[in-house]
């Protein structure tokens, strides 16, 4: 197992996903926390997290819990997904993987337009929900810490994909009250209205008494 003997405030961010990177990374720029943040490709050896919660917030815990008890170190993770109504909150927990493949984000999306065209004008609300998981490891002071965060945003589908600035099923959803998809808003605007940013807004300030 790796271990690393670190300075305080230095967090592994739980995701080989870029796009989650990119953003977690902008919103922990952004909030000016002073805090060193390390990916999973600092820890080539670490064996992939089996998400086997039922979910977005087991799913969250369990990626944290593991991460920080390999690296020793704190660990943020989140689960998120996407939820359409009329699909009975499909593709949710399993939409990273929803075509078969995991991350393949123009299988799933081309998946999720299908089922909805085979029913026929369906009611095209939904929901992107997230969990975000903090999990601060026991030290000689501190009994281990866990802190959750769950968000959502709520829109509609749109059945042509528009947009290049996102990720996953961002070109298919527009929120309430934007006439934009949240791939064709400014990261600014996404990252403030986004589920995960509202989940990693609420759990910004555990960094500052936590860690």
């Amino acid at each position: 197992m790796t271990q690393l003997k670190t300075p305080l405030k230095i967090v592994v961010l739980a995701t080989r996903n870029i796009g989650k990177i990119q953003e977690f990374e902008r919103m922990l720029d952004a909030a000016d926390f002073e805090v060193k943040l390390l990916g999973l490709q600092d820890f080539p050896e670490m064996p992939d997290v089996d998400e086997t919660g039922s979910t977005f917030a087991e799913n969250a815990l369990l990626k944290a819990n593991q991460i920080s008890e390999y690296t020793g170190l704190a660990a943020l993770a989140d689960d998120s997904g996407l939820c359409v109504d009329v699909l009975g909150g499909a593709p949710g927990i399993f939409s990273a993987r929803w075509s078969g493949s995991h991350g393949d984000d123009k299988s799933n999306l081309e998946k999720v337009l299908r089922e909805l065209r085979e029913l026929n004008n369906p009611t095209l609300r939904a929901q992107f929900r997230c969990a975000v998981a903090l999990v601060i490891p026991k030290n000689e002071n501190l009994e281990k810490r866990e802190i959750l965060r769950e968000a959502e945003i709520v829109g509609e589908i749109v059945m042509e994909p528009r947009g290049t600035n996102g990720f996953g099923y961002d070109p298919i959803f527009q929120p309430d009250g934007y006439t934009q998809t949240t791939a064709e808003l400014p990261s600014e605007i996404k990252d403030r209205i986004s589920h995960r940013g509202k989940a990693l807004a609420a759990i910004l300030p555990e960094f500052g008494r936590q860690i």
